[in-house]
């Protein structure tokens, strides 16, 4: 994937010598660029507005509203990947709990040179999950290593796709980075397979990628797959996601269905969901994508020319319920763009 522009990162410290320390240790790096600095939480909200970072780097301990509880408002408002600092690696978890996508403790003098590195590798993974490669102007795909992110939105994603859809979904959690609400997906496959599939995705994705069990907790940074011969959904309990999965009769010709995972989306998430129909064909999908629609979430088709069958997306589409139809490449980038807003 070529860099079409730098990444653009906002530092937030209250400690001024610290904060031109990042600085001037970034400030040359050839894919990462300070567009701005701040003081303190409320300063940071002004500065995120007028520069739309894609990274932010956040001191846990600071005077008055500290990172945690910024990361906690912040969370709820707009989707931002957030490396946290603390001087301590006592905040680690708590920052994680919060919705951080990383942690970085702050450096001594021995261990300056060795910061500076981390970091730079923290911030591109962030950024999107790429490394850069000195030897040309691309960023490669690395493995991540998938942060335990705990449950802390109370917006979920749901994925459905029929054929072609192995490649499509690949291709949508590929590109999506970790920090997003838990993503619930159901894709027409038998019982075995589906466990197969998802630990391949689970190999390739920055995010952790799981066949989806009965009560599991729907956690940030994780996809959960539905297994071949059930129906899977999730109910709300205790402010938590919960996956519903349950041996039943097939909805819409089809278990797992995807108007069965829809439906429970639109009843338990409302407008706190984001929905997407990838390629399929038949119209397992479009009553449970109108639903979700008419709850207030948003809905996303992959559009004709980048489907393998445009069965399932063009049955959604005429009934309705896609507010916005997309390439496949377009898609994560939605998605992403939708908890980017305050």
């Amino acid at each position: 994937m070529k860099i079409n522009r730098k990444i653009k990162v906002v530092i937030v410290d209250d400690s001024g010598i610290f904060r031109r320390v990042l600085f001037n240790q970034l400030k040359d790096h050839p894919h990462i660029e300070v567009v701005g600095m701040a003081k303190d939480p409320y300063e940071a909200r002004d500065v995120i507005v007028e520069f739309n970072p894609d990274v932010l780097i956040l001191d846990i301990m600071m005077p008055g509203l500290d990172g945690i509880e910024f990361l906690n408002i912040l969370k709820n408002k707009r989707f931002i990947p957030t490396i946290a600092i603390s001087g301590s690696s006592i905040n680690e978890s708590n920052a994680i709990a919060a919705g951080a996508v990383d942690f970085i403790e702050k450096p001594t003098a021995k261990t300056m040179r060795n910061f500076n590195e981390t970091l730079v590798q923290k911030i591109i993974n962030a950024s999107g999950f790429y490394d850069y490669s000195c030897s040309n102007t691309e960023l490669k795909k690395t493995n991540i290593i998938k942060n335990n992110v705990s449950y802390n939105s109370k917006n979920i994603i749901a994925i459905g796709a029929s054929m072609g859809g192995v490649d499509a979904i690949r291709h949508v959690l590929r590109e999506l980075p970790l920090g997003l609400p838990g993503i619930v997906i159901t894709q027409h496959m038998p019982p075995i397979f589906t466990k197969k599939y998802a630990q391949r995705l689970d190999k390739e994705c920055s995010i952790k990628v799981v066949e989806g069990k009965h009560g599991d907790v729907v956690l940030t940074g994780h996809a959960y797959i539905a297994p071949g011969g059930y129906q899977m959904g999730i109910v709300r309990e205790n402010n938590k996601y919960i996956l519903d999965i349950k041996k039943a009769e097939k909805v819409s010709g089809h278990c797992p269905s995807v108007d069965y995972l829809f439906e429970s989306v639109a009843i338990h998430a409302k407008n706190n969901s984001i929905a997407t129909i990838l390629t399929g064909m038949g119209n397992d999908g479009a009553k449970g994508l109108l639903s979700i629609k008419n709850a207030g979430g948003y809905t996303i088709g992959q559009n004709k020319e980048t489907c393998v069958v445009y069965g399932m997306p063009m049955a959604a589409k005429n009934i309705g319920a896609v507010i916005k139809e997309v390439p496949l490449e377009a898609i994560p980038n939605l998605i992403v763009d939708k908890f980017r807003t305050i």
